[in-house]
């Protein structure tokens, strides 16, 4: 099985020559696709089998074939690394195998190619990847959800433009980091499903020349589905292009709640106190608490973009069928998993150690945040909108000047903005009341809370 030049090569013997080192170099794939070694092997063991089954193995010989990638396996899992001429994860685990048992590793490749080997090899990673992500994310929910059931009766500003808008519960704003997080996983399901489509068999690009049975690999391998077209399988890679949209998504989602909760924790809000196991200090300043891991997940989007931007910019313009720029994909691919999945769960911890300062929160909502509900009183006695949307306004605008809260103007400034406005009105200003009027499906009312909490749980399940 060795090439011309002495190396374990898969291919060559049609060069007079080795290639150049300055090729060898760029063409060595195996720091980056080692890591696909146990899904090669396992790929190998039930190849092996497929080919007893077209008659290319005997069932001895396959039975002989798949122990001793089991000893491959073991050896490289203790730790046995590739030589120089292992140009990629094939070429290392061929080589081993061919020392273990000899001859019958040599026609192990009978039938297919490192074309439809990899592209497998990166689906089964890719499907395992997304499980271990899929586990992060509801972990990350987890503590969401945990800290939304304890903040159910406490109040704090919403904001829009962040500005001060209106009050909501505090579970209601911890939840509407949750429900993003839930499209995220069904996002990295769709990618995962996508993946989950065999393409060995394809071989090189026009199909294997022997019977293999494709259904008993699709099975032994953990596929749902069998490519349609050798062509197509070698060349696609959009399993991985959804996979790093879904990453992409989630790290923009993460970016999200890191930066709510970066202000928040800042001095000039207060709203929280981060964990100490999950804050740094300054080499300079004793008294800094920071929240780096919320940083780096701030930071986290824009690198999950940078690998689905790569991808998709290489896809763009190849022709059909594999080419070598396929070799870059799982780059970008392990990249993305690698940075979230040592994100994810300190982005967890940190939301889990988070300390509310209730009290902070509730005096940062302001009577004028009660605006709307003043003008939805008085659209109540009959009032358009337009006019109490007016009348409000007066009041915001008095209040403003007069340097007071608007929940402490006279009830003489309520009948002089609009005569509607009855002694009851003063209610209105109650954070709490303005939150019962919302107590509708989606809203930040104290039941629709309830129910949201309910339903948060029942999606985890």
């Amino acid at each position: 099985m060795s090439s011309h030049d002495g190396s374990h090569k898969l291919w060559g013997g049609r060069f007079a020559g080795g290639p150049a080192p300055e090729l060898e170099a760029v063409n060595r794939s195996i720091g980056t696709d080692l890591r696909l070694w146990p899904f090669d092997v396992k790929l190998s063991q039930a190849w092996a089998s497929a080919l007893a089954t077209a008659g290319v193995y005997s069932a001895e010989e396959a039975a002989l074939v798949r122990d001793g990638l089991d000893r491959v396996a073991a050896r490289i899992a203790a730790g046995e690394q590739p030589i120089a001429s292992d140009e990629d994860v094939h070429t290392f685990v061929d080589r081993l195998l061919h020392l273990e048992v000899g001859g019958p590793a040599g026609r192990l490749q009978t039938g297919r190619s490192r074309n439809d080997q990899v592209a497998t090899d990166t689906r089964m990673w890719t499907m395992d990847a997304l499980d271990r992500v899929d586990v992060l994310i509801r972990q990350l929910q987890e503590a969401i959800l945990l800290q939304a059931e304890a903040q159910q009766d406490a109040i704090m500003p919403a904001y829009t433009h962040l500005q001060r808008a209106q009050p909501v519960s505090v579970a209601h704003w911890l939840l509407s980091h949750f429900w993003p997080l839930a499209r995220d996983r069904q996002r990295v399901a769709s990618a995962r499903a996508a993946a989950a489509v065999l393409p060995l068999g394809s071989g090189a690009i026009a199909g294997s020349a022997f019977p293999v049975p494709r259904e008993q690999l699709r099975d032994a391998l953990g596929f749902a589905a069998i490519s349609r077209n050798s062509i197509d399988a070698v060349g696609d890679r959009d399993f991985i292009a959804e996979s790093l949209f879904a990453l992409t998504m989630l790290g923009t989602h993460c970016s999200r709640i890191a930066e709510d909760l970066i202000l928040f924790g800042s001095s000039e809000f207060g709203f929280v106190r981060y964990g100490d196991a999950y804050s740094t200090g300054s080499s300079m300043m004793p008294q800094k608490r920071n929240p780096d891991a919320l940083e780096l997940a701030r930071g986290s989007g824009a690198r999950m973009l940078g690998d689905l931007v790569a991808l998709v910019g290489t896809l763009k313009g190849l022709p059909s069928g594999y080419n070598k720029d396929l070799q870059e994909d799982k780059r970008a691919l392990f990249d993305a998993v690698d940075g979230m999945t040592l994100l994810l769960p300190a982005v967890a911890g940190s939301v889990a150690t988070l300390r509310f300062e209730l009290t902070r929160m509730r005096e940062a909502v302001s009577g004028a945040m009660m605006a709307t509900d003043l003008a939805d009183y008085l659209v109540r006695r009959s009032v358009s909108f337009r006019d109490a949307h007016g009348a409000v306004g007066r009041l915001v605008r008095e209040a403003e000047e007069r340097g007071v809260d608007l929940s402490s103007l006279p009830f003489s400034s309520f009948v002089a903005a609009h005569s509607a406005f009855e002694q009851d009105v003063l209610a209105e200003l109650a954070p709490e009341r303005s939150l019962s009027h919302r107590d509708i499906a989606g809203g930040t009312g104290p039941s629709s809370v309830r129910r949201q909490i309910a339903d948060a749980k029942q999606s985890l399940l």
